[in-house]
């Protein structure tokens, strides 16, 4: 079955690794035009996929992007940064602002500046995560923007009807952002983490980034948010 991403152009947003990375592939296999954009990225072509620069806290680096994709058909946005867990009490909140910054401000930037460029029956998909409903002491961070982003998303899927806004929200994934941790540390952590869930482990780049895909490609779909977590929220 021909997918509906078949000569469909796509942009992806952070995307030099993991998940997005993942999404711009398989988005590619199913014959989209991908635009993998991304801070740590250059100007290069490798296998039909498109790597471009551009920094999510620049409007001016955002409106330059869309202007050279020009008219496209999907936005996935999975910029994130890496947040240190403290309390309140304990945290730079500049630091704070500079992570919202990324994150949630980054998203409503990026939409602002492609709508311009945004098919009209085109869609949206943003990046929670399980911290947006699970409360952890500690990370109020985690939790204020991802349930900000959730609450985002819908607002615009009714703000920018027909076009389609849904929210991708992983859990625990095994992906190149805990790479700076000792080997052992972090199999260590993902055992603990995954045999806590139902399902027994963590997940895989490649099983979150088909919840991008499905909203993409569901014409049906508005407005919501996509659990991919192992059954972390139960």
């Amino acid at each position: 079955m021909t997918s509906p991403l078949k000569g469909q152009t796509v942009v992806v947003i952070g995307g030099s690794s993991g998940i997005g990375a993942e999404v711009a592939r398989q988005a590619a296999s199913r014959g989209a035009h991908v635009v993998l954009a991304g801070r740590r990225l250059s100007s290069t072509v490798d296998n039909g996929v498109r790597s471009e620069p551009v920094d999510v806290t620049d409007s001016a680096a955002l409106q330059r992007l869309f202007e050279a994709v020009g008219r496209f058909d999907h936005l996935v946005f999975t910029s994130g940064p890496a947040v240190q867990a403290k309390h309140l009490q304990d945290t730079d909140l500049q630091l704070a602002q500079d992570n919202f910054n990324v994150k949630l401000w980054g998203a409503l930037r990026a939409i602002q500046q492609a709508l311009p460029f945004l098919d009209e029956r085109g869609s949206i998909v943003l990046t929670s995560g399980q911290l947006g409903r699970k409360l952890v002491p500690g990370q109020f961070i985690k939790v204020g923007i991802n349930a900000a982003t959730e609450a985002l998303g819908k607002q615009l899927a009714k703000e920018l009807a027909p076009r389609r806004v849904n929210v991708v929200s992983p859990g625990v994934i095994d992906t190149p952002a805990y790479a700076g941790m000792p080997e052992e540390q972090r199999e260590g952590m993902f055992a603990k983490a995954g045999g806590a869930l139902p399902v027994g482990r963590v997940g895989q780049a490649e099983e979150v980034a088909a919840g991008y895909l499905m909203a993409m490609e569901n014409g049906f779909m508005t407005g919501s948010v996509i659990d991919i977590d192992g059954g972390g929220l139960l």
